[in-house]
């Protein structure tokens, strides 16, 4: 058995007898007893003293950015985990008022979801922080080709709804950065986003995948409905919240259908 396999043991047996999402419900906070991101080393009698070591290099990090007057008391916190994360990455602007980068739009959707789920500052600014060094490495071949998984995906599950999205030229203008990049952050809410998250981390980026072509099909008749590449997107980009649970569940049966029960499917 592989090491995912031993990893994923419980949640792939209770899919396999009709139990899915079990592991889902818990709190990312678990992801803080996990080897897998790298947060905490194997042993775990060393974990409150790596924890000590996290905490003062979080207090080291942000009394820097206080002196240097990036941050302030009235810094938002999701900008303030931003500029801790600039800092440890060498990329910390010149000055606090230059532009943006796009990664750091991504970040910025991500620290904000991830303060929803996490109420300890310094637990969540390392799960940020590690959450988004997966993305940014061992997804950062895949995600790019999430687009064209989409469209193959959504063909084989309804290909008029793909062609009228072709007919109106809206494929290329789908919100795909919301959706891949951002793993929707700011699309779904929380306790939605929760289970999407849980299975990026153990190792799928594929299930953005599905979570977008089941947005299409649960929507279809409205996504129909509109005749613009832009009315399309904006849906898309606002589409209601009382139907995400059911969304994310669906989008987890398709990822079965199509992938057979993946551990880790990239």
């Amino acid at each position: 058995m592989t090491e995912d396999s031993q990893r994923n043991f419980r949640s792939v047996y209770y899919e396999k007898v009709g139990f899915r999402g079990v592991e889902e419900k818990k709190s990312l906070e678990i992801l803080l007893k996990d080897d897998r991101l790298g947060i905490l080393p194997p042993h775990h009698e060393s974990h409150a003293q790596v924890m000590m070591y996290r905490k003062e290099q979080y207090s080291d990090v942000l009394h820097a950015l206080k002196v240097i007057r990036f941050v302030s008391e009235a810094t938002p916190q999701a900008e303030v985990y931003l500029r801790m994360y600039q800092l440890e990455s060498g990329k910390l602007p010149r000055s606090p008022s230059f532009l943006l980068e796009p990664e750091d739009e991504v970040f910025l959707a991500i620290a904000k979801a991830m303060e929803e789920m996490v109420e300890d500052t310094v637990d969540c600014y390392w799960i940020i922080r590690c959450f988004v060094n997966q993305l940014k490495n061992k997804h950062r071949d895949a995600l790019p080709q999430l687009p064209k998984a989409f469209e193959q995906y959504l063909n084989l599950e309804d290909s008029r709804l793909l062609g009228h999205l072709k007919t109106c030229s809206a494929v290329s203008r789908l919100p795909y950065d919301l959706w891949f990049n951002r793993c929707f952050a700011g699309c779904l809410p929380e306790s939605s986003l929760q289970r999407v998250w849980d299975k990026v981390v153990s190792g799928s980026c594929k299930i953005l995948v599905f979570v977008a072509v089941e947005i299409l099909l649960t929507f279809k008749i409205k996504v129909m409905a509109l005749n613009s590449a832009e009315k399309i997107t904006q849906f898309l980009e606002n589409i209601p919240q009382d139907s995400s649970d059911a969304i994310v569940s669906k989008a987890i049966d398709l990822w079965h259908k199509h992938c057979g029960t993946p551990v880790h499917s990239a």
